[in-house]
């Protein structure tokens, strides 16, 4: 059939309804034949790397949302053997229908990232608040209604190495409440995974940390981002021997969320020969397949189609991956004869040199807890502050008396124990820490102390009759701190990427902006404190 038929095909017929895909111990199924799935995927969307630093004027074109890009890519994408598509960041406020059907009808599951570049975790400032919240929920909400929706990652990359292992607490209590917001809405099943990097340091405990404690908190299935095969490689010289001795027992279908070095010549001499041992009778057990890194060929050179003017081209890596896909046949096993042994989480990592992120999870995002606090306050923020201000005013006002205005907006992922507005938007931080140390004073010192630069306003505070039981429950909940589980962990090797895209991640737009002020803050309050 003619490319341009095909197109109009894909575009204009009604949903095929493609049967969803459950989950049951470490494996996927087909929900209504019992049949195991394995993804065989590519990442597609364009301009940018995923990866979780701090980049808070990255723009995104949502690929779900373009469909002309849709009509062009997606009989490519069948052509080449495609059954899953990752995206890396939708925007929840445009219509997907056109290309949530087109993919549907081309028999191709959907997995999405649940962040944007200016609204997701960042690991140099980590935080998990009700802005952040309402991000992924609106994502959720946006795809929840498709039946080729597997499901979504609450993160990438974030903790990559030692120095962020902290930031893991940020993404695991985001599993958690998307999962709870998946149930609370009565959405049909719908995976929260974690999307991780394969540096030696860290990635045994990370995963081990996102697999233990309570079924709640655990994601539901686990993303390798994995570069180990390089060229013309082996099952044990590639280290994927090692890996799937490490997952064997994981108790969570587990898949490479991107693979595909391009290290021996660049994305034209990639040959993917390790597709036939991902998908063999050593990985597949264990491995539910993979996504290859990526459709589209940008400066990273990693690329299976070229894009130019509105047309597309296909790659020599293209043919190559295509070939390979098209052929394999992993063994399957019927969702009725499974019977998972390895239904036990994982140990969590011990905090220590080498861990910084406790059991005891940060609070759930509640708004209303918010409000009830702002209505509190006599001084409170401007709404109007530039955000790149926030970074110094935080700096200022908790090296104050010992941060001792901060103590209700204090994050230690070390210890576990974090403020009772802790998740609350920045603008609502900064007033309780300018209230805090407003009250503080007294006399003419009180007079001149709600000012901040001109930052700060005195208002009238007007808290609802209601509000003090909100208060106090949200108080005593953070002194209690919220389990996630408990014990121990270990490490091994790898090799990985060289992304040369802009990267993802800046937390509501001030990530780098809270650095500075945590920078200045950490010397006062020690290691392991976040105060924003």
């Amino acid at each position: 059939m003619p490319l341009l038929a095909t197109t109009s095909l894909l575009l204009s017929s009604a949903s095929a309804a493609l049967d969803p895909i459950v989950i049951k111990g470490s494996k996927f199924f087909y929900k209504t034949n019992g049949t195991q799935f394995f993804i065989k995927g590519v990442a597609y969307q364009a301009g940018f790397g995923p990866n979780g630093g701090g980049n808070s004027s990255t723009a995104y074109v949502d690929p779900l949302a373009d469909t002309t890009a849709c009509a062009r890519d997606i009989p490519l994408l069948q052509a080449a053997g495609v059954n899953t598509i990752r995206t890396y960041a939708i925007d929840p406020t445009k219509s997907h229908d056109t290309c949530m059907s087109a993919l549907d009808a081309a028999g191709i599951y959907v997995i999405s990232d649940l962040g944007e570049p200016k609204t997701s975790i960042d690991r140099s400032s980590p935080q998990w608040t009700t802005t952040l919240l309402d991000r992924y929920t609106a994502v959720v909400d946006s795809l929840a209604k498709y039946p080729n929706v597997i499901g979504f990652f609450a993160g990438n990359e974030v903790p990559n190495n030692l120095s962020y292992t902290g930031s893991a607490a940020m993404v695991k209590a985001a599993v958690r409440d998307t999962k709870a917001y998946i149930k609370a809405k009565n959405y049909r099943a719908m995976g929260v995974g974690y999307a991780a990097d394969d540096d030696q340091s860290v990635r045994a405990q990370v995963a081990a940390y996102f697999n233990c404690g309570d079924s709640g908190s655990q994601i539901d299935f686990w993303g390798y981002n994995i570069y180990e095969w390089c060229g013309d490689s082996s099952y044990t010289q590639s280290g994927y021997s090692q890996r799937v001795a490490e997952f064997q027992n994981y108790s969570v279908p587990s898949f490479f969320a991107e693979y595909g070095c391009n290290t021996q010549g660049g994305a034209a001499a990639r040959k993917f020969t390790e597709i036939p041992v991902l998908y063999g009778s050593d990985m597949s057990p264990v491995f539910s397949g993979g996504i290859v890194y990526e459709y589209f060929q940008e400066q990273n050179d990693y690329g299976l189609v070229s894009v130019s003017g509105g047309s597309a081209t296909t790659l020599a890596d293209y043919n190559a991956f295509s070939s390979q896909i098209k052929t394999v046949a992993p063994s399957a096993t019927q969702m009725s004869a499974y019977n998972p042994t390895n239904t036990a989480g994982s140990t969590c990592p011990t905090v220590g040199t080498n861990w910084n992120a406790a059991a005891a999870l940060p609070p759930t995002p509640d708004k209303g807890v918010c409000s009830c606090m702002m209505s509190t306050l006599t001084c409170q923020a401007k709404s109007s502050i530039d955000p790149t201000a926030y970074g110094a005013l935080f700096a200022q006002v908790c090296g104050y008396n010992n941060g001792a205005a901060c103590t209700g907006i204090n994050k230690n992922t070390t210890t576990g124990k974090y403020g009772a507005y802790s998740m609350c938007n920045a603008v609502e931080q900064l007033s309780y820490a300018f209230n805090a140390y407003y009250n503080s004073l007294s006399g003419s010192n009180k007079a001149q102390g709600c000012d901040f630069g001109q930052n700060a306003t005195i208002v009238s505070a007007s808290a609802a009759n209601t509000c003090s039981s909100v208060l106090s429950s949200a108080t005593a909940a953070a002194s209690n701190g919220v389990s996630g589980g408990s014990g121990s962990g270990a490490a091994s090797s790898t090799s990985k990427k060289s992304d040369g895209a802009p990267l993802v991640g800046a937390t509501l737009g001030m990530g780098p902006y809270f650095a500075v002020g945590f920078t200045l803050i950490a010397t006062i309050s020690g290691a392991g404190m976040i105060l924003l």
